[in-house]
């Protein structure tokens, strides 16, 4: 099975994973990266995963749809607006592509219906698909939900094992490490990682997918217990050291943050 990363607009990503042979989507916000690869590769569409209703994310589906095999979905959150005709999924319901089984995850804060894919029951790193809610260093604004909300779904992501795969969908690596080091300036790991990625991105290549080993090293969001993340809240605002209360200093932080 191949993962590929495909630019769009400015600094989005949409995944793609193929078997030679056909191929699924995610978050197409735009048709043409998609309907490039596919004819490049000469794969079949098997079907659309979407994991919120903002444009740049569903975007590209109705274009793509007439390109959808015999069978072929769009699937996406049940409490979201997605282009209709579409499967709705809620947590816990699980989808079936290309051999592969994700279960769905409630994961709401940066929209109020987001939901992330979470891939099951394989030998080889699983794969997570997560929309906006967790970026690598990093998580989504809160447009449409609340602190509570972010860190339920960010533990609920946070649990999954060490070599899940983060696939993020936006490129906003250098800048959330930037923010990371703010927020935890004796952090090697950090340091080490950002180092990394500016290579990585010197090269012309994505600094994604991520490992969610990894994103608990070096992400703010994801350590709102630390004592040196809980000081740097507290610093900005934070009313205690509650996970939620950390998480919600911290991320109107990050939104003044240059």
């Amino acid at each position: 099975m191949n993962l590929l990363a495909l630019p769009a607009f400015a600094d989005n990503y949409i995944w793609m994973v193929h078997d030679d042979t056909r191929a699924f989507v995610v978050d197409p916000g735009d048709a043409a990266p998609v309907i490039a690869a596919l004819e490049s590769r000469r794969l079949q569409l098997a079907g659309i995963l979407v994991t919120h209703h903002h444009a740049d994310h569903v975007g590209g589906v109705q274009a793509l749809r007439p390109l959808l095999a015999e069978g072929g979905v769009v699937h996406g959150p049940a409490r979201e607006r997605i282009p209709e005709p579409f499967v709705p999924l809620n947590g816990g319901d699980t989808v079936d592509l290309l051999g592969l089984r994700f279960c769905v995850i409630d994961v709401p804060g940066h929209t109020a219906g987001h939901i992330a894919y979470a891939q099951q029951g394989v030998a080889q790193a699983p794969l997570l698909f997560c929309g906006d809610t967790l970026f690598s260093a990093g998580c989504g604004r809160l447009f449409e939900g609340t602190p509570a909300q972010m860190a339920a779904s960010l533990a609920a992501l946070a649990a999954l094992p060490d070599d899940t795969q983060v696939c993020c969908t936006h490129e906003y690596t250098l800048s959330n490490l930037r923010f990371a080091a703010a927020v935890e300036p004796a952090n090697a790991a950090i340091a080490g990682h950002d180092a990394h990625c500016r290579a990585l991105r010197e090269a012309e290549l994505p600094t994604l997918p991520s490992t969610m080993a990894l994103e608990r090293r070096i992400n703010p969001f994801l350590r709102c217990s630390e004592p040196a993340v809980m000081a740097a809240a507290r610093r900005e605002g934070a009313a205690n050291d509650e996970p939620v209360a950390v998480l919600a200093a911290l991320r109107e932080w990050k939104n003044r943050f240059r």
